[in-house]
């Protein structure tokens, strides 16, 4: 029985290093040198090429190396066995609610259009308890962004596909609520998962019912924006501006109209990074609870697509 890594955009050496080092006897493989495609059982993976898992006919997991698994069942021809996991990590949750939190208040205190404008104009400011901000997508990732906003005194709502209770959210969900939730969301957070329901869902028509002048923060996944909708609510005035750290295409083309548009705040997709060492516990349980026959965790599902 064989561990596989299979990547095409992560250096696979530092996962090496660390599985070596938790579990010296693990028969690890590394795409595309795998002695025998029969024994691979367990994969771990990110933006794997394209049906380049139907050359392991035993294989029965797959194992995200990140919070998101759109890059995995994208893929069409995994079969439907196949079990997907999903990385929950302490880690990268503190690392995307410090950084949304330092967006938000970049934009409250117009930190750098002070600086973009390159003139003395001390500009009016809003203060964290004067700001509704609206998350979407109520996950792991969304709760702990909410909870660190709320610790800063925002006015917090969250809105999902399903109902959940969180302490000290304003709670929404379905698409009969999505209009109340938008409409006072001063500051918009996208955290949802990348579906099939939710690719393109930052839309003109949902941004019209943002109250006017909001501000759009884009932390979850390139897909979920059309961009030519944002670029043409920003330059009518309805909002505000906006803060992107995804991309359709990464890294962004040199060429991209984001780039030249002062209203928008870019950053290379680093809200939120995997720590190796952090989550190859999580990875090696996995494979053992695999061996054992037993429920894995943080499986997701294949027909919720998260």
């Amino acid at each position: 029985m064989s561990f596989l890594i299979i990547t095409s955009q992560k250096d696979p050496k530092p996962w090496v290093e660390a599985l070596k080092e938790k579990a010296p006897d693990l028969d690890l493989e590394v795409y595309p040198d795998v002695r025998d495609p029969k024994k691979v059982k367990f994969a771990l993976s990110w933006k794997h090429p394209h049906g380049a898992f139907r050359d392991y006919p035993n294989l029965k997991v797959i194992a995200s190396m990140g919070a998101g698994i759109d890059h995995i069942i994208c893929d069409k021809e995994i079969p439907q066995h196949i079990r997907i996991t999903r990385l929950v990590d302490e880690q990268l949750t503190k690392d995307m609610s410090v950084f949304v939190l330092s967006l938000v208040l970049e934009h409250l205190r117009n930190l750098a259009e002070h600086h973009c404008s390159k003139e003395w104009n001390p500009t009016a400011y809003l203060r964290p308890e004067e700001v509704q901000v609206g998350i979407m997508g109520m996950g792991v990732l969304g709760v702990g962004v909410a909870e660190k906003l709320i610790q800063n005194k925002f006015n917090v709502t969250g809105w999902s596909r399903t109902n959940k209770e969180i302490l000290g959210v304003t709670k929404y969900h379905g698409d009969d609520q999505l209009k109340d939730f938008l409409k006072d969301s001063r500051v918009l957070v996208n955290l949802l998962p990348l579906t099939s329901e939710t690719r393109n869902i930052l839309n003109k028509h949902l941004f019209e019912k943002l109250p006017k002048e909001a501000y759009v923060i884009n932390v979850a996944r390139g897909e979920h924006l059309v961009e030519d909708d944002l670029l043409e609510m920003i330059n009518n005035g309805h909002l505000s501006g906006a803060a992107l750290d995804v991309f359709r295409q990464e890294p962004l083309p040199e060429g991209h109209p984001f780039w030249n548009n002062k209203k928008i705040r870019i950053s290379p997709h680093i809200a939120s990074t995997t720590h190796v060492e952090s989550v190859i516990p999580q990875i090696l349980k996995n494979f053992r609870l695999m061996q054992e026959g037993k429920n894995l965790e943080n499986e997701v599902s294949r027909e919720k697509e998260y």
